[in-house]
């Protein structure tokens, strides 16, 4: 227990205001119903209490529930880890390597990056997540991603007793002209009767559990994928992201030089074992890193340095010939463009026919940037998603 309420701890009562916010709402809706519906379904219709694989179905269907809850819950209030308000290296000349914040006045560890939601700089940030209304990062990093591995495993599990719990109910009663086939259902047979019918609400609810059973396995178990995957190069979102960009760097002006991710341990095991360890505690303070050979502890903060020179060099300035009201996935502009609108929860930003925008980065569909106002960028339009119809470009 109180390794427990070492874990999970409220710094002070405004830690609840999390809950109220639509990702934690929606996710712990999902994860009731389809919960409740599985147990209901099982001990009611399917897989009753008095037998032995029925009993071991249900305890392994609120080990699902626990483990689920454990994990997020740790994820949420636990939280990312913020570098200290003032910090500073402890030998002042490698501040030269570090970028200042003034909203922290403190300056940004290596790996960390400042939120604006969470309006401090998180230790090691990989996103800020509105599932958990929180910044994953260093100290929740194992708890967010065992969340996003047992939620498909619980939904998968939850899912087949959905479906068989229909098919055994509603084998006897519907007719597909299929006389010639022979299923052996005596394992459907309930002796007595269920208590409750499975009537045509029960069926409702079950066919809407499953269809969110099944989106949740698929939807959460890609970006388990996603984040097992930079795990195991020991990275995050953010730092993907200024790899790319630093390889992009080196081929457009044709440097004699080789990026190399400075955090890398070589070996999948290892880097797997800075996020995961059997404490639960992940290895290191946050601020500092260990770092593969040949590398500075400060390499990928002068590589973010670089591009921050680089950046106005490289954008490219795109002028408005439509207007774009700002919608998070605006139905007007088009299918693909509905369909690929960014996961985030930054504000798109509103645009008229003719104003000026700095694009920084661009996808297919949308683009990264800044709006330009009177020869000055509109300040905390940072990492904001923007679909600008453009005529033209216009380097810097």
């Amino acid at each position: 227990m109180s390794t427990l309420c070492s874990v999970i701890k409220f710094e002070n009562l405004q830690d609840l205001r999390r809950l109220c916010h639509w990702g934690p709402i929606i996710a712990l809706g999902v994860i009731a119903i389809c919960s409740t519906m599985a147990m209901i379904d099982s001990v009611l219709w399917y897989w009753p209490l008095h037998t032995t694989g029925g009993s071991v179905n249900f305890i392994m269907l609120i080990n699902w529930t626990v483990m689920i809850l454990y994990n997020y819950f740790n994820a949420m209030f636990a939280g990312p880890g913020f570098v200290p308000r003032g910090w500073k290296p402890e030998n002042p000349q490698d501040s030269m390597y570090l970028q200042y914040c003034k909203v922290c006045q403190a300056y940004k560890a290596p790996r960390s990056h400042h939120c604006r939601k969470c309006n401090r700089c998180v230790m090691k940030m990989d996103h800020h997540c509105p599932w958990i209304n929180n910044c994953c990062g260093h100290q929740n990093h194992a708890s967010f991603t065992l969340f996003l591995l047992l939620a498909p495993l619980g939904c998968t599990h939850a899912a087949f007793i959905f479906v068989m719990t229909m098919y055994t109910q509603l084998y006897n009663r519907l007719s597909f002209g299929w006389n010639t086939v022979k299923i052996d259902m005596s394992a459907a047979r309930r002796d007595p009767p269920p208590i409750v019918p499975f009537g045509l609400a029960a069926f409702a609810a079950t066919l809407f559990a499953l269809g969110l059973a099944l989106g949740t396995t698929i939807a959460v178990g890609m970006l388990f994928f996603i984040q097992i995957k930079i795990i195991l190069r020991n990275k995050t979102s953010i730092e993907s992201w200024i790899e790319e960009k630093a390889k992009d760097r080196i081929q457009y002006y044709q440097l004699d030089e080789v990026f190399v991710f400075p955090y890398d341990m070589g070996s999948k095991w290892k880097n797997l074992k800075q996020v995961f360890t059997w404490s639960g505690v992940p290895e290191g303070d946050g601020l500092e890193w260990p770092i593969r050979e040949g590398c500075h502890q400060y390499s990928l903060t002068i590589e973010q340095l670089k591009q921050k020179a680089d950046k106005r060099v490289r954008s490219v300035r795109y002028k408005v010939v439509e207007d774009y009201n700002g919608a998070c996935c605006p139905l007007n502009r088009g299918v693909r463009t509905f369909f690929t609108s960014p996961c985030t929860e930054e504000p798109r930003i509103q645009l008229q026919k003719g104003e000026l925008v700095l694009a920084t980065r661009g996808l297919r569909y949308w683009l990264y940037g800044d709006k330009i106002l009177d020869d000055s960028f509109i300040e905390g339009t940072w990492d904001l998603y923007i679909r600008v119809p453009f005529q033209g470009t216009w380097p810097l």
